[in-house]
């Protein structure tokens, strides 16, 4: 295939995969739909650049180098799974609160908590930090660039492809963020607000869950 064919199969394959459920999404849509516009879009922002190092790595051969060794890959699936765990425990924590206190209390924790999740550098960092340590993550990279960005295609291309792959998720999230901040939208989704914050405080937690028995039983077998 030529490099202008690999690439928009690349364009196609992560799009696809832009658009699966999962940790990017949900952490998107749930500070979308409760903290708004700014904040869902430096999520997608730090998303988006999680990607585009994840790309970087990949095509430079350090992501695969590290899915080489099992010790290094596992130390990243415990750090990943910690980190995605820390998530959902307290999404849990926050809708169990917002359900048990009275509507002046839950009123005043929302409040509180949204000045720390409006400012644009810790929503960005939340949505860096939770693409970068997911493992998953660096596996679907380690994949997609070494079949279809070829060590012989050119610079030009090389660049290209790390620019499709920042910019279509960039492009996404922001999309949905978007989507989920209108004011139709908020209206209709102010009152399943408390549910969408425990089925991604679900998600992240079983997410977690599931990466930490996979490095705990990779780091028994080296052991």
């Amino acid at each position: 295939m030529n490099e202008i064919t690999l690439l928009a199969t690349l364009a196609t394959a992560h799009f696809i995969a832009l658009m699966s459920p999962g940790p990017d999404f949900a952490l998107v849509v749930q500070n979308a739909t409760r903290y708004g516009r700014q904040t869902g879009f430096f999520i997608a922002l730090g998303l988006s650049f999680g990607i585009l190092l994840h790309s970087l790595l990949s095509l430079t051969g350090v992501s695969y180098l590290v899915h080489q060794q099992p010790t290094l890959f596992s130390l990243v699936q415990l750090a990943g799974g910690s980190y995605l765990l820390y998530l959902g425990v307290g999404a849990l924590k926050g809708t169990w609160a917002r359900i048990q206190s009275s509507q002046n209390a839950a009123q005043d924790d929302a409040s509180s908590e949204q000045a720390l999740l409006v400012n644009k550098r810790h929503a960005f960092s939340k949505g860096f930090a939770t693409n970068i340590l997911n493992p998953k993550a660096l596996v679907f990279f380690v994949s997609l660039m070494s079949s279809l960005v070829p060590a012989s295609m050119s610079l030009g291309g090389k660049s290209a492809a790390l620019l499709i792959l920042w910019g279509l998720s960039l492009a996404w999230f922001s999309f949905l963020a978007w989507m989920l901040s209108t004011q139709r939208m908020q209206r209709k989704l102010k009152s399943l607000s408390l549910y969408i914050d425990a089925l991604c405080g679900l998600m992240f937690s079983g997410i977690g869950l599931g990466i930490l028995w996979q490095s705990t039983n990779a780091i028994a077998m080296l052991f």
